[in-house]
């Protein structure tokens, strides 16, 4: 069985500082940001710098880790923790890297606070970089034989640990087979034709960008074998938020009778929360619909809805793929199930 190659990796941990690539001037620039504390990576996280519920999970750990080593002490601890948990509301990576780390350095104590937050953040990182190869060879095994793949927004190392979520899952199987992606653009910050295209364009995977709403005529016509697409959160009965313009696509796939995947590790799903109704739904600023690259695309001031968001419901989703296996359907039994 043929392995994909691995991607290049979004961030760069030296034990000490962490490096992101500044995915805001992708394709155009490859640019790095350093990184020092809690502030600047909360701040990197909020204008999608660094972005991806997974990655953003580890780039969060890591900033909790920095702001206690530079100030070790229970102040430095708890608010470094509070301001990198409010970065963003929906992806729920964020809140259990952030706590991870915290409960670490609590169990800890002061003597080795620091050591045992970088410990905690480094343990995290190995974790979803694991997932990530292990979910590729589950979901590459579940859609063994399709060869004209869809996603949405983007799902490589740019947004996970590893080659990412649902893009490790396609790199796998271009590295068994021909595939063809057809990448939809990701409205109003074009993550899939900015992120995606420059991913795919690496790995030397065939694509075709697509606009968003392209993408339900072209499954309909029969163009399509398969949906795979990230998340940000799952619900404990499978519903799953992800990047807006997914439920639509869930609902072309199911219209057409195509499977509709969602591929993640066991990290985004919250099995607190019994269903996608309670889903926070991030509102982003009026701007980024108002202009695209920097030029303005309508009247200024004109009023805005931009919701980062929505919410799939469990019945379109064929399956969950994830590190531990399969929830095919996914439901609160079988989620469950492989949560334990």
């Amino acid at each position: 069985m043929s392995v994909a190659t691995q991607s290049q990796p979004a961030l760069r941990w030296d034990g000490r500082r962490l490096e992101v690539l500044d995915q805001t001037r992708l394709p155009a620039t490859e640019a790095w940001l350093s990184l020092s504390g809690a502030e600047d990576t909360a701040e990197a996280i909020r204008r999608l710098a660094v972005r991806g519920a997974p990655l953003i999970g580890i780039a969060a750990a890591y900033g909790l880790a920095m702001e206690v080593a530079r100030q070790p002490g229970l102040g430095s601890l708890e608010r470094g923790w509070a301001t990198l948990r409010q970065a963003r509301p929906t992806a729920v990576n964020l809140a259990h890297g952030v706590d991870r780390v915290r409960a670490a350095a609590l169990a800890a104590g002061p003597a080795t606070i620091a050591a045992a937050a970088r410990d905690e953040a480094q343990r995290i990182h190995a974790e979803e970089d694991a997932a990530s190869s292990a979910l590729a060879e589950h979901g590459a095994s579940l859609l063994a034989g399709a060869q004209r793949i869809a996603t949405h927004c983007n799902t490589g190392a740019l947004a996970a640990g590893g080659n990412g979520t649902a893009l490790a899952v396609i790199l796998e199987l271009h590295a068994r087979g021909p595939v063809h992606v057809l990448a939809g653009e990701t409205r109003p910050l074009l993550q899939g034709a900015r992120l995606t295209v420059w991913e795919l364009a690496r790995a030397g995977v065939e694509h075709s960008l697509v606009v968003d709403g392209a993408m339900a005529g072209l499954i309909a016509r029969g163009e399509v074998d398969a949906v795979i697409v990230g998340c940000d959160r799952v619900a404990a009965n499978g519903d799953t938020a992800n990047k807006v313009g997914t439920y639509g696509l869930a609902l072309a796939a199911r219209a057409a009778g195509i499977p509709f995947v969602v591929a993640g590790p066991t990290s985004t799903i919250d099995r607190e929360l019994a269903d996608g109704s309670g889903i926070a739904i991030e509102e982003r600023d009026a701007d980024e619909v108002r202009s695209i690259a920097g030029a303005a695309s309508t009247l200024p001031g004109t009023p805005v809805r931009n919701p980062a968001f929505d919410v799939t419901p469990a019945e379109l989703i064929s399956a969950l793929v994830t590190e531990r296996g399969v929830a095919e359907p996914p439901s609160a039994r079988a989620i469950a199930a492989l949560l334990r």
